[in-house]
Parts: C-alpha cells; structure tokens; sequence
C-alpha cells in the first residue's frame, strides 16, 4: 500500500523562502524525493545548513484545502522528516479538513473497532462483523 503523499516544503531564512516538493510516508513520517525550486540552496545543498536559515514547514493540500506543518531537519544526514506526535496531529487535522471527520469521532471510531477485535466470543453466538476504516 502507497502511504507517500505529495507535498511542499518551505525553508525559511532570515530574508527568504526556499520552496521545495517530496513526498511524505504518512506511515513513518519521513520525507523522500526532495525537489528544490532553486539550484542548490544553501551550504552543501540544503537550506538548513545556512546560518540565516531559520525554521522549516510543510503543506499538505487536497482539493484546494491546505494543512501546515512542522518538519524537522536532520542536517547531517541531509533530511527531512516529521516527529512522531507531529505527523499524529497532521493525521488528525488532514482528517478534519480533507473529510469533514471531526478528531472525536476519529478516535472514537478507532477505539470502537480496537473494542470489536479484543472482546471474547460468547458461546453459540454469531461472530460480530469486522469494520475497517479506509
């Protein structure tokens, strides 16, 4: 299964923008496939190793809906990713806007089909029938 979304990065320095594209596995959090608007942005080719270089965000869009976040950059191994709670949050947030979910009703989703799978059988009962969330 393709977890990979599209999305634009943004490095911000002291005095501009450095925009860029890759594509972000919303399994693990990091970003592949890096694309800078400009030719080799910063020292060594990325825009985190400038000392006017000032913080990093990421954009997901969808039919003309964006959501904002935050990247963390590892500069010595020259890449992007998003933290764990960071890429929770997104998840969440990407949900509310994108599908109209309201968070709750998510998590309580989830939490209703975690129940349905760890419940014992009773005996001389019908198994009840499994729910997927697409």
């Amino acid at each position: 299964m393709n977890l990979k979304v599209p999305i634009v990065i943004l490095d911000e320095l002291a005095e501009s923008v450095i925009r860029s594209t890759g594509q972000l596995d919303l399994a693990s959090g990091e970003i592949f496939d890096v694309r800078y608007d400009v030719d080799r942005p910063g020292p060594l080719g990325l825009p985190a190793a400038d000392e006017q270089y000032e913080f990093t965000s990421g954009m997901l869009s969808n039919d003309g809906k964006d959501v904002e976040f935050r990247v963390d950059v590892d500069v010595m191994r020259a890449r992007y990713f998003v933290s764990p709670s960071e890429l929770l949050e997104l998840k969440v947030r990407a949900a509310k806007l994108f599908a109209g979910l309201e968070g709750k009703a998510l998590l309580d989703s989830a939490q209703r089909v975690a129940t349905e799978h760890t419940e014992p059988k009773k005996e001389g009962t019908a198994p009840a029938p499994k729910r997927h969330l697409h």
